[in-house]
């Protein structure tokens, strides 16, 4: 039965404000291609796939072993595949981002999920089938990144949405003595 498989992925989810001052910039480049939704806007850190919806519990109670610091993320970057999807990106991918999708992978590949094989390239897809890329586009998102969630791709009559089912927090850092 199709409702016993879920498409699941653990990602960042842009806070609102932030994915409607993108959405807002991204149509200023009145650039052809088919906009991602303001609504779904993310960066994805582990791309699940099908899995079964028994297996969302497992998933929950992993991430909750996770470990790692609040962090600003800096999306200063536009870039462009060959396959036309448009995209934003760190120049510089933040240590405590890196650390999250190793230790995240760490416990996927530790419960054998199979994950993909491609290296982790930190980036908040903008717009597919774009036929080129604008070169007078000079981006600059700060994103303070304070959770992580697990999402799942579900479709209806209006296309695709992305609904968290679980969000976790990152740790904060405790302040300096002497302050």
């Amino acid at each position: 039965m199709q409702n016993d498989v879920l498409r699941l992925f653990f990602a960042l989810g842009c806070p609102p404000e932030l994915a409607e001052a993108i959405a807002s910039w991204r149509s200023n480049l009145h650039l052809h291609g088919r906009p991602v939704a303001a609504a779904n806007l993310h960066l994805t850190l582990a791309f699940l796939g099908q899995q079964p919806r028994a297996r969302v519990a497992q998933l929950q109670e992993l991430a909750n072993g996770l470990r790692v610091p609040a962090f600003d993320l800096r999306l200063d970057r536009l870039g462009r595949h060959r396959n036309g999807l448009l995209y934003l990106a760190p120049s510089h991918t933040p240590e405590a981002l890196l650390e999250l999708v190793e230790q995240l992978c760490k416990h996927l590949s530790g419960a054998a999920i199979q994950l993909e094989s491609r290296p982790f390239r930190a980036h908040l897809s903008l717009l597919r089938h774009c036929p080129a890329q604008p070169i007078e586009a000079n981006p600059c998102f700060d994103w303070p990144v304070t959770r992580f969630s697990l999402f799942v791709s579900e479709q209806n009559t209006r296309g695709t949405h992305y609904r968290p089912l679980h969000t976790w927090p990152l740790l904060h850092s405790a302040p300096c003595a002497g302050r």
